[in-house]
């Protein structure tokens, strides 16, 4: 896609003015410069524009809000005191991967007194002996090159106003809010299942409890009945008729004859 068009479609109907972030990667330049970009983009802090085949940044128009800018992976070999004039509050400059050969190179760097970090990964002035000492003595403003200090300590993860991750991080936040309540509410819905459960074993048990009562109560009664049963049977005949008769409701025949002959 032409840079032309690749920044009306990322204005998406914004005005220049409106813009802070701008993301031109993997577009085509036009001969190698920047085409399209203008001093309208007054409030621009961040400007990306990763392997467009760009040769010169001598089409950069005047951004002084601009604080973080990616040119890697160009074919950019000199010119970068276009650097200082147009973007005099620059943080971060990156120009990995482009055709620097010598340390003379970045010499108009030194007028970017706000320049604290800058990355020349894969250009071939990296080969250079004493290369790292030779930068910073160059541009003693800086504090990391190619993500390390003077001291070989790495840097911390990119300013997020550099990088325009301020609202990304809020966003990433307020995600992060929102799963620790989906957590809490996993984590009630667990319980209120647990005590579910629990509940319902208890019940279980009570019922397993009632019926071994009950059929004890069976048991006790069946013994009581087969007692009787037994005492019954080492009755005499006549004793276990009346008896049996007794528990019927009948009187005995011999004791109505009895009652008769009185």
């Amino acid at each position: 896609m032409e840079m032309k068009k690749r920044l009306t479609l990322e204005l998406r109907n914004k005005k220049p003015g409106e813009v802070k972030e701008l993301v031109l990667d993997n577009c085509r330049s036009d001969d190698g410069k920047i085409v399209g970009l203008s001093s309208d983009f007054e409030n621009l802090e961040f400007l990306s524009m990763i392997n467009i085949n760009l040769l010169s940044v001598s089409n950069l128009p005047k951004l002084n809000k601009l604080r973080k800018l990616e040119l890697s992976d160009n074919r950019i070999s000199g010119g970068l005191e276009v650097l200082a004039e147009r973007t005099p509050n620059l943080t971060h400059l990156n120009l990995s991967g482009n055709k620097i050969k010598d340390i003379n190179t970045l010499e108009p760097l030194k007028k970017l007194p706000n320049l604290h970090s800058l990355d020349l990964f894969n250009c071939e002035v990296t080969m250079l002996i004493n290369y790292r000492e030779s930068v910073f003595t160059l541009l003693p403003q800086l504090t990391y090159l190619d993500g390390f200090d003077a001291d070989d300590q790495e840097a911390p993860d990119s300013d997020p106003e550099a990088d325009g991750d301020g609202l990304e991080d809020e966003y990433e936040n307020g995600e992060g809010e929102e799963e620790d309540d989906d957590d809490e509410e996993d984590d009630l819905d667990e319980e209120v299942i647990d005590d579910e459960e629990d509940e319902d074993d208890d019940l279980e048990g009570e019922e397993e409890e009632d019926g071994v009562d009950d059929e004890e109560e069976d048991e006790e009664e069946d013994g009581e009945e087969d007692e009787e049963d037994e005492a019954d049977d080492d009755l005499p005949r006549g004793e276990k008729r009346k008896r049996n008769l007794e528990d019927e409701g009948e009187e005995d025949p011999e004791d109505e004859e009895d009652d008769e002959d009185d």
